[in-house]
């Protein structure tokens, strides 16, 4: 028997910052819940969330960790997640599993860049959410400007539910708002009772009946009043703000307390909703045992010695080793198996999952992230996951030759775990490449790749994929003629071309009249056309957004054949094209740059010294936001850049925008260096 039921569970997507100390407070809640003997540490490896070598290397998270402990009769989940935007696939899958985002924020750095992102993420998915300041025991900390930084960037809804005694080397504990000691202790930094009315008016000014009874000076019964508190988190209305010391473990009681008092449980939390299959209608599902089964697929782990395993949060119904259920996007009916409870890297083998509850099941290799997962008889799905497009890209080679067949495979088995991680053939270059988040994200995916399948590649910049095409219009002709005894070889063409609008491809207009070419003969002159599309003449790449007009010919009624016409008609071209004015097509990115504000100036002067053009900016607290478009080309090495210019503060993404014309002053040197290394 499961020794809880769903109301009990409280499920908590840990989020913020990296080096925020998120996951040295999951290891001071475990080990003050009693989950774990001894207190795990990031620095030292000995952490339970971080278990994966290349989190332990690097010594930051790099996955999500999914780990559990009961507190007071609450049964809660606790998903650890990475802080750093090179991983942020499993913060966005983490979030639809959770009811509550608890975000940390150091006391010693503030809030940083992915802390009002992962902030926005919360809101997005209308999760409740809880603050806690980390590291409260560091050097020259401000409690109350911080407290005020975090209003002004976040917002008033953000209320202290505890203040620190003593900061730095004199932190001894904290003194709780919600429920104020008698006597209070000495060194509380902050006016404690006047934080205590903030925060009963805060949390009562959501209840009409409270506020009134709170207005009136009348006593208002403290289950009540809890229960408008964990309403008024679950409604986002109010954000509890806490902080503690991990290595000291002081103040981590009241974490604890927070999450289970304050944060939902499933049926109070976040509604969730899906599509009924059978009616194409949306429905609220119901938080309840005795409802029809849908889980919801948000994780995926390739495990050396069990196996993929896929986690699921389950919405409804329940869930036992003997059921079947229905998988809506693979549509299979699957047996399940053995479920397990995750805590860390083990599994815990459990008899049936109820609503709330976070498992995985092994060996189902058509399961995937983002699937849904029900009651054959109930058919229904949830929206699909959305992940930032991945942007940052290497051409890998395998250093060993037996690999080239096995890596493609090997390769796409970490696109299951990894939705921003990408694997492609470029046409356009011939290279493999490999697409990720940034140059750590895909530093991480080469390592696995070496570490689980012994396979080691050689990377590096990937050729940019420019295209070919004309800016004016032109017109050729071309005899092919040919005579070697026999059968001789005839066929002429004669041509017009002509660009077309971006994007529009190739296109071929048969305008021959009279029978000069006869009509067999006419897909040759195309193909001859296409096969020089296909090879380019500029740098050897494809040839885009033109129209030609096949207008005239001639041929012989011996000597004439397809092959003939083909030839005729790539020689034909080539000729065109090259006066045709001939332009170099390049690919163009959207780049979306946050920053703290005092960067403005400068990134806005790199961008534009990088060719590109700012199109518009946005305030997000202290940080600001830079919205431009920029060549592809610009930017390889935009990481970099941007880390030395901002110490480290500031992120971008980036997503392809459109193709467009490489100025004459630089195509020229393109043309020569592309020539160079073909040459070699």
């Amino acid at each position: 028997m499961i020794p809880y039921e769903t109301k009990d569970i409280r499920t908590i997507a840990l989020l913020g910052h990296g080096a925020s100390g998120k996951t040295s407070l999951v290891e001071s809640m475990l080990f003050k819940a009693g989950a774990t003997t001894r207190l795990g540490s990031v620095e030292n490896g000995t952490s339970v969330a971080d278990y994966d070598p290349d989190a332990k290397e690097k010594r930051h998270s790099i996955d999500s960790s999914i780990l559990h402990c009961n507190w007071k009769g609450r049964e809660i989940n606790i998903i650890d997640t990475p802080g750093y935007a090179d991983f942020i696939r499993d913060t966005i899958t983490s979030i639809i599993a959770a009811e509550t985002a608890l975000i940390t924020i150091s006391a010693t750095d503030g809030i940083q860049v992915n802390t009002r992102k992962f902030w926005d993420l919360a809101c997005q998915r209308g999760l409740g959410k809880i603050l806690v300041v980390t590291k409260i025991d560091g050097e020259n900390v401000d409690y109350q400007a911080l407290l005020e930084s975090i209003k002004n960037t976040l917002g008033n809804i953000c209320v202290p539910l505890v203040f620190p005694i003593g900061t730095g080397h004199d932190f001894q504990g904290v003194v709780n708002l919600f429920e104020l000691p008698n006597p209070l202790p000495d060194g509380i930094i902050g006016d404690p009772h006047a934080a205590h009315d903030a925060l009963i008016e805060a949390v009562v000014s959501s209840d009409d009946a409270l506020m009134e009874k709170y207005l009136d000076g009348k006593g208002i019964d403290h289950i009540a009043l809890q229960s408008c508190f964990m309403k008024s988190v679950a409604g986002g209305n109010v954000v509890p703000v806490l902080c503690c010391s991990n290595k000291k473990v002081l103040g981590v009681e009241d974490v604890l307390d927070a999450i289970a008092n304050f944060s939902p449980s499933p049926p109070e939390g976040l509604k969730r909703t899906a599509i009924d299959m059978q009616t194409n209608q949306e429905i609220a599902l119901d938080s309840s045992k005795d409802a029809p089964f849908s889980a919801w697929v948000f994780k995926s782990v390739i495990d050396p010695f069990v196996g993929k395993l896929s986690y699921f949060r389950v919405v409804s119904g329940k869930l036992d080793g003997e059921m079947s259920f229905y998988n809506v996007t693979s549509k299979r009916i699957d047996k399940v198996g053995h479920i397990y409870r995750v805590f860390g890297k083990e599994q815990q083998p459990v008899s049936k999952a109820i609503p709330g509850d976070i498992v995985a099941v092994s060996k189902l290799e058509d399961m995937h992230i983002s699937d849904t997962i029900c009651d054959p008889k109930h058919p229904v799905k949830f929206p699909e996951i959305t992940f930032p497009t991945p942007m940052y890209s290497l051409s890998v080679i395998p250093t060993s030759k037996g690999a080239e067949k096995k890596i493609s495979e090997c390769l796409h088995k970490l696109t299951e775990e990894d939705k921003t991680f990408r694997v492609s053939h470029d046409a356009l270059t011939n290279e493999l490449v490999v697409t990720g988040m940034s140059a750590l994200h895909l530093q991480v995916m080469i390592n696995r790749l070496k570490r689980r399948f012994g396979i080691e590649v050689e990377s590096h910049t990937p050729k940019i994929p420019y295209k070919e095409t004309i800016a004016a219009k032109a017109q050729a002709q071309y005899k092919h003629k040919k005579q070697s005894g026999g059968h001789g070889q005839y066929g002429e063409v004669h041509i017009r071309i002509e660009p077309l609008s971006r994007g529009s491809g190739f296109e071929f207009v048969d305008e021959i009249a009279g029978g000069v070419i006869p009509r067999q003969y006419i897909p040759a002159v195309e193909k001859g056309i296409r096969e020089v599309l296909d090879k380019g003449i500029l740098i050897g790449h494809p040839i885009v957004d033109v129209r030609v007009r096949l207008f005239h010919g001639s041929y012989h009624d011996v000597d004439s054949s397809e092959a003939a016409f083909r030839i005729a008609a790539s020689h034909a071209f080539q000729d065109a094209f090259n006066h045709a004015k001939p332009v170099l097509l390049e690919p163009i990115v959207n780049i979306e740059v946050t920053i703290p504000a005092k960067f403005m100036g400068e990134i806005t002067g790199n961008l534009s010294s990088h060719r590109g053009h700012i199109k518009g900016m946005d305030s997000l607290g202290d940080l600001q936001v830079v919205r431009a478009t920029i060549p592809m080309s610009s930017i390889a090495n935009y990481e970099t850049e941007l880390k030395s210019m901002t110490g480290g503060q500031g992120s971008f993404i980036m997503e392809f925008s459109h193709y467009d014309v490489v100025p004459a002053n630089l195509m020229q040197s393109i043309i020569t260096h592309a020539h160079a290394a073909h040459a070699k």
